[in-house]
């Protein structure tokens, strides 16, 4: 059993690459769709237990909104940082 601890110089460690030092997504952006997207859910969902049609697309239109204003926050420079940016920092 001792013949195989080695002295630690020539072991070699294989680590892997450290991860980005990142905000995992808690953007303006990643926030702002969330949040609208889960109230047009709930708004639609209201609308198929209530039977009302026109509430169900008012609720899909909510949802539309956020997918397009979250985008458009990500564009903007409220989002998270792309690889290009990232490598220029």
């Amino acid at each position: 059993m001792a013949d195989n601890i080695s002295s630690g110089a020539s072991e070699r460690l294989y680590l892997p690459p450290a991860a980005p030092n990142d905000n995992h997504g808690h953007t303006t952006a990643s926030w702002t769709l969330v949040v609208l997207v889960l109230i047009g859910v709930a708004i639609a969902a209201g609308a198929v237990v209530a039977s009302l049609p026109w509430l169900f697309w008012v609720g899909m239109g909510v949802v539309a909104l956020g997918i397009v204003s979250g985008k458009v926050l990500q564009v903007l420079g409220h989002g998270q940082p792309s690889e290009a940016e990232r490598a220029r920092a």
